[in-house]
């Protein structure tokens, strides 16, 4: 049997549209009109302890928050975890929030607010606007490698104008490719010596403490011990942008890439660990791609819920109620 509201299709541009952005800690919720302008925001914390159900709930609350006329046509969600679009399915995620993995998001969501959804991992839909800004000057044909680098290391993956989401939805995890600089250190998808370990906030947090024994609370303290002359502190810092840096050298001579992106916390603790992801970058580039530097994001905060929102004019929109 066949129904309508089952039909994977997007929503056609030039109506508004719900943008959530999901993370561990906040909810994040915007109105965008037809033309792209912010209506309205909200945010709310995330009840991660809590479980999906209540996520789901959170979620749809605040919806309903930005959106109280419902002048919205679909709804776009950026979410923590691993998102697979075509299935709407959370297929696994880490355990900052309880019981996500499994979730289903898109019809959750669907049922719960009533909108047409359509979902994504939140480091591909905050890459989405970088993407259109590079397709729009190289119509296409524009390929983008977008690194995120905070509390893990995750990315995205366009190639000719496309993003790449592959199966079950893993494009772009670049944080689960191997680093020398992390060889036998367990990851927290299971196996070991992957970058997250050494590249990530807490993976240079824990590098900082194998080299001292002392153990630190957070980056922001290695950072600013590094700025006062701590030697074991910049080389955690900087071995942890190295091992960032050659991974996506090697990415971009398999992919050759028109633009390089590195965003999230990390990079935002300064020069010491941007300088030396540039240089460890440069040192892997093939001669045709030397002029390629990593950039920083075109796009503030708005990104991700800005990404959100255009999800629903190019990806599977699930529906409420509709037959799975």
């Amino acid at each position: 049997m066949n129904d309508d509201r089952s039909r994977p299709s997007a929503a056609e541009p030039g109506a508004a549209v719900v943008g959530l952005d999901l993370g561990g800690t906040k909810i994040a919720a915007a109105l965008f009109g037809p033309d792209g302008t912010v209506l309205s925001r909200h945010t709310r914390p995330t009840p991660a302890r809590d479980g999906a159900a209540a996520v789901l709930d959170a979620l749809a609350g605040a919806a309903a928050a930005v959106d109280p006329g419902r002048l919205a046509a679909a709804l776009g969600i950026a979410a923590a975890g691993v998102v697979d679009p075509r299935t709407g399915l959370v297929t696994s995620a880490t355990d900052s929030i309880r019981g996500w993995a499994g979730t289903a998001l898109g019809a959750g969501l669907a049922d719960r607010t009533g909108y047409p959804v359509a979902c994504d991992n939140d480091v591909r839909a905050t890459a989405g606007p970088e993407l259109a800004a590079l397709t729009a000057r190289h119509p296409g044909r524009g390929s983008l490698l977008f690194l995120a680098v905070g509390t893990g290391v995750g990315g995205a993956v366009a190639v000719d104008g496309r993003m790449l989401h592959g199966a079950s939805g893993l494009a772009g995890h670049l944080g689960h490719l191997a680093s020398p600089e992390a060889a036998g250190l367990p990851c927290t998808c299971g196996a070991t010596g992957h970058l997250e370990v050494i590249a990530s906030g807490p993976g240079i947090a824990d590098h900082y403490e194998r080299l001292t024994g002392a153990p630190v609370d957070r980056l922001e303290t290695v950072a600013a011990r590094a700025g006062q002359g701590d030697a074991a502190a910049v080389r955690a810092i900087t071995t942890g942008a190295a091992a960032a840096g050659q991974v996506l050298g090697g990415l971009a001579n398999a992919l050759g890439p028109d633009r390089v992106v590195v965003g999230g916390g990390v990079p935002r603790i300064g020069p010491l660990y941007g300088d030396a992801l540039a240089t460890a970058f440069t040192a892997e580039l093939m001669p045709s791609l030397r002029g390629l530097v990593p950039r920083a994001p075109r796009f503030g905060a708005d990104a991700a819920v800005l990404g959100a929102a255009a999800l629903t004019t190019t990806l599977p929109l699930h529906h409420p109620g509709a037959l799975r």
